[in-house]
């Protein structure tokens, strides 16, 4: 592949959001910078819920073109009709959901840090491809997607990826050069001025 260009935001919603106030939130984050994505990820099961949360941040993102997608629950991606799904269960189910959702659907998937998994999704049909995270976390099993990961990736591979997890200024500085993509959510949604935080990730990765 060529150089990267700079790489571009893939926001992800924190896993517990309060409906009342997190779209203005989020519609301030979206009107500061460009974002290509968000990713709906909340923690609950629950239908009605993940239901309404989708119909509130479809309305913000889509008055922005800005695709959301959701996380894992793939039935309810179509339903609701969002832009696709992102999976977590590395190359799993990529074929199958590509083949359920269509071609036209964002299709993406999470796959800690196996190269050989992140090969087979990107062999299945995947849009993208996540590593993650980036560094210690007690999160996990404790594995992490090393520099050399996303080096070899963006310099073989032609699907996108996204690095994820444990950001930090210093690591979006240092992996800025490898990745098509930053996965960035808790990073800036625990701060009081998510926008400035965000602001802060993008400033470094020039």
């Amino acid at each position: 592949m060529s150089e990267l260009e700079q790489p571009q935001i893939y926001l992800i919603t924190p896993p517990e959001i309060e409906l009342s106030k997190f779209p203005t939130e989020l519609a301030k984050v979206l009107d500061s910078t460009e974002i290509a994505c968000v990713r709906l990820a909340l923690a609950t099961r629950d239908e009605s819920r993940l239901s309404r949360a989708a119909d509130a941040l479809r309305e913000v993102c889509y008055q922005r073109e800005t695709a959301l997608v959701i996380s894992e629950h793939v039935l309810l991606a179509e339903r609701l009709g969002l832009d696709g799904v992102h999976l977590t269960d590395a190359a799993r189910s990529v074929r199958k959901v590509r083949k359920d959702l269509g071609t036209d659907a964002i299709v993406g998937t999470h796959c800690a840090a196996s190269r050989h998994d992140g090969m087979t999704a990107a062999e299945s049909g995947a849009d993208y491809v996540c590593f993650g995270p980036v560094a210690q976390t007690p999160l996990g099993d404790g594995s992490i997607a090393e520099f050399e990961l996303f080096e070899w990736w963006s310099q073989m591979i032609e699907v996108p990826v996204v690095a994820e997890g444990a950001l930090d200024i210093d690591m979006v500085r240092k992996l800025a050069p490898v990745t098509d993509f930053f996965g960035i959510g808790e990073e800036i949604w625990r701060t009081d001025d998510p926008a400035a935080r965000l602001g802060e990730f993008i400033a470094a990765m020039t």
